[in-house]
């Protein structure tokens, strides 16, 4: 995130870069990029015929080449935008010849989504070495987009409370444009200044703050058997929205932690969330998981785990609902 303030600050200030090869996993940023630049380096007035946009899967790198040695018209420079570039991946190396000598007056923004190229390969060293950038985009880890959710949150002015952010990541998973998309939802109800609850999640994204895998995963750490059981039965009612694949990993990350936290010998809150890489508000949840479950436990709920994820994947259990297998499971856990 850093990378991209000094990326999009220097662009900015008129620091502009014959190449930008934005690429990787997480399209959240390289699209973020792609946009900024598309949308301030040229004058609306400068954009008609100075500024292109083209897509990977209909032109060749020799069009997109022929188009980035054009000079401008009226303008101080163009700006050449290549779209869904992984569609070139063949050809991509090509780009090279063009990267050893751009045209000084173009701006060729390359976004080559889900995808890196080869950095001991010639594009990637010529981009380097005349004065391009290579951005790679990597994914979060589920552990680092809560943070990330709240950083971007306190830029515009709002809050959100570590649970809440929890839930949004059990739900929506790590892609951060999908996440972004339900952050946006929820400012335009809410008013700068708010810190946003699991109330606010429940009422405006529809994820329920009492039945979701973070409070399934706190009710087995406390080994609440009632609460435990009727979140199950609730996920067995609503089987698509509560897949049994995400809840057995889910369970499976907690009790690897578990053992983790079995391991160690400074079990500090603050040792603990950095070794274990929690949110400190979380971790007394861990704390007590891991008097409830000694170190053997630990290991024969990580057995059971995947046995279970195995059966929930239909290998030996076609008959069986995905709902009764999740109650079997938390009845063996628990027991």
């Amino acid at each position: 995130m850093d990378d991209v303030k000094q990326l999009v600050a220097a662009i900015k200030k008129g620091d502009l870069k014959p190449i930008y090869f934005l690429m990787g996993e997480e399209a959240y940023y390289i699209d973020k990029i792609s946009d900024f630049i598309e949308d301030n380096v040229l004058d609306e007035a400068e954009k008609g015929f100075n500024q292109m946009v083209l897509y990977g899967r209909d032109v060749s790198i020799d069009d997109i080449v022929s188009n980035a040695k054009r000079y401008p018209m009226m303008a101080e420079r163009q700006v050449v935008i290549v779209k869904e570039a992984q569609d070139l991946s063949r050809t991509i190396e090509k780009l090279a010849q063009y990267a050893d000598n751009p045209q000084p007056t173009t701006v060729l923004v390359v976004n080559y989504k889900y995808k890196k190229i080869d950095k001991r390969k010639a594009l990637y060293k010529a981009i380097n070495k005349n004065g391009g950038v290579v951005f790679e985009s990597k994914k979060l880890y589920d552990n680092q987009v809560p943070d990330w959710i709240r950083r971007v949150l306190k830029g515009q002015g709002y809050d959100i409370s570590p649970k809440a952010a929890q839930m949004l990541v059990e739900f929506l998973g790590t892609d951060l444009s999908k996440v972004n998309n339900e952050l946006n939802k929820l400012k335009i109800v809410l008013p700068k200044g708010t810190q946003i609850t699991p109330e606010h999640i429940e009422e405006n994204i529809g994820i329920s703050k009492d039945y979701n895998n973070f409070e399934l995963r706190k009710a087995v750490g406390e080994r609440n058997v009632v609460k435990a059981h009727k979140i199950a039965k609730y996920f067995a009612d609503n089987p698509k929205d509560n897949p049994m694949v995400v809840t057995v990993s889910l369970l499976f990350s907690f009790f690897s932690q578990l053992l983790h936290l079995h391991g160690m010998h400074d079990k500090n809150p603050r040792s603990v969330a950095s070794a274990l890489r929690v949110n400190p508000y979380f971790v007394n949840e861990y704390l007590t998981a891991a008097r409830n479950y000694p170190m053997k436990k630990v290991s024969s709920v990580i057995g059971l785990l995947r046995e279970f994820d195995v059966k929930g994947k239909g290998v030996g259990s076609n008959a069986v609902p995905q709902g009764d297998l999740l109650k079997e499971l938390l009845v063996r856990i628990l027991g």
